[in-house]
């Protein structure tokens, strides 16, 4: 009875329940805009078991292993891209990332992540799969260990041509991070 009360005040009033075909909905006050569809490539990549690679790696894929930081008194050294360290930097290195990557760092002990970019080359441990700065390693709540396992998933990666790619991350990410992380990777 309800129902039919409802439908009846409805076509009455002149209401639809839904826009006509021509019209976008409107989303109510309020509420926040709606994000725009993730990359389909990078979501595919996001699917993907991590890799080990023993090369550099343009693919976007997510890596697994473990994280170091760099100790203090590699502050001012130059870097493979040329540039000083800085321990209050978001930086890392990778044997395998292409320089200027940004990757999304998450600690697999406890779930904190960070953002950084690939500028120097390392670690030469087996096993280890990045370096990070003394703050990222603040951010992933690494420092007392020291040594902890980590995924790397890359947001934003260099091609050789020159473009950037979506990797893996940026189906983790915000497309505001993903805007971001692009433009970051572009100027190395």
């Amino acid at each position: 009875m309800c129902l039919m009360a409802g439908l009846l005040l409805c076509a009455v009033s002149g209401c639809t329940p839904h826009p006509p075909a021509n019209q976008a909905a409107v989303p109510p006050a309020g509420a926040p805009p709606a994000a725009p569809a993730a990359d389909p490539e990078a979501q595919k990549l996001a699917q993907l078991p991590p890799i080990t690679a023993h090369r550099i790696d343009h693919s976007g894929r997510k890596q697994q292993g473990r994280a170091s930081y760099y100790a203090r008194h590699f502050t001012d050294r130059k870097m493979a891209d040329g540039r000083r360290f800085n321990p209050n930097a978001s930086i890392a290195a990778s044997k395998t990332l292409p320089l200027g990557t940004t990757a999304k760092v998450t600690n697999l002990s406890n779930g904190r992540s960070a953002t950084v970019k690939v500028e120097d080359r390392g670690p030469n441990i087996d096993g280890r799969v990045v370096d990070v700065a003394p703050k990222v390693a603040d951010q992933l709540d690494m420092k007392k260990v020291g040594v902890t396992p980590v995924v790397v998933a890359p947001i934003a990666v260099p091609q050789p041509d020159g473009a950037i790619k979506l990797g893996a991350g940026a189906a983790e990410v915000s497309p505001q991070e993903v805007t971001e992380a692009t433009e970051r990777s572009a100027t190395r």
